[in-house]
């Protein structure tokens, strides 16, 4: 159950219970139907007292969603932690290995505002790194931009050797010319200015995340400095999408 369910729950059992006591307390419908009532179950008017109290001091109910949350919590991040564990073996056997720390899981899931009201953008919900550096920076693409987006717009696994594309496309120039070149995807949908604030993660992969009914509302990505062809291998994409296929039977709110 949501923590939004939950308290609602709790709210709707509190005013049944108070609107009980009132109409009680005023004789409505009819004085003689709360006399019969309480004659019939004369344990009515401290049941009603109790739920007043309990469900409006203690939220029994919320309270029970978050112990569940909380145990739903555990159980996910030890799952997300064992796929990522043998991902960094994937990637340790690259030459040169890639850094325990370099190498980043993220999750995102699409989210809806003033500014994407319709389509929507990625947000990153959580991330996964056993190091400080390279500093997560913000990002937040609408479909088709960065490797994420292009995984949204294709919804399937995509790859990007950056790494590449970095080396070839040193300037603005040359950075347009293959864009209008190859396409919009070719470049990851980015702008040059963006395209520089990306560059550092030289690969980068990402696999959608469905839902109950199969629909795309989401993606892992996994990223590193270098070593996109090394890692991109059956192994590797095992683990991506086993972690996306758990995720999905999940909520979010769990993360």
């Amino acid at each position: 159950m949501r923590r939004l369910t939950a308290k609602l729950t709790d709210r709707l059992i509190l005013l049944v219970a108070t609107l009980g006591l009132v109409a009680r307390q005023y004789g409505f419908p009819s004085t003689s139907f709360w006399d019969r009532a309480s004659h019939e179950r004369p344990y009515l008017h401290v049941a009603l007292v109790c739920v007043v109290g309990i469900f409006g001091a203690l939220a029994p109910v919320e309270a029970y969603s978050e112990r569940k949350k909380s145990e739903r919590r555990a159980v996910l991040r030890q799952q997300v932690l064992t796929h990522f564990g043998r991902m960094l073996v994937i990637a340790r056997r690259i030459e040169p290995p890639i850094e325990t720390g370099d190498l980043g899981l993220h999750v995102w899931l699409i989210r809806r505002s003033l500014r994407h009201p319709l389509g929507g953008y990625l947000s990153r919900v959580a991330t996964y790194r056993l190091g400080s550096t390279p500093t997560t920076r913000s990002f937040a693409p609408p479909k088709g931009v960065g490797v994420v987006g292009l995984c949204w717009k294709q919804n399937q696994e995509v790859s990007c050797d950056v790494q590449k594309l970095t080396t070839q496309l040193t300037n603005r120039q040359e950075f347009e010319a293959f864009r209008d070149e190859q396409g919009n995807d070719a470049v990851m949908g980015l702008t040059w200015s963006d395209f520089l604030r990306v560059s550092h993660r030289g690969a980068v992969f990402a696999s959608p995340i469905r839902g109950r009914k199969g629909t795309f509302i989401g993606c892992i990505s996994v990223d590193a400095k270098h070593g996109h062809d090394a890692m991109n291998i059956g192994d590797f994409w095992h683990e991506v999408n086993s972690l996306c296929s758990r995720i999905g039977h999940d909520d979010f709110d769990a993360l």
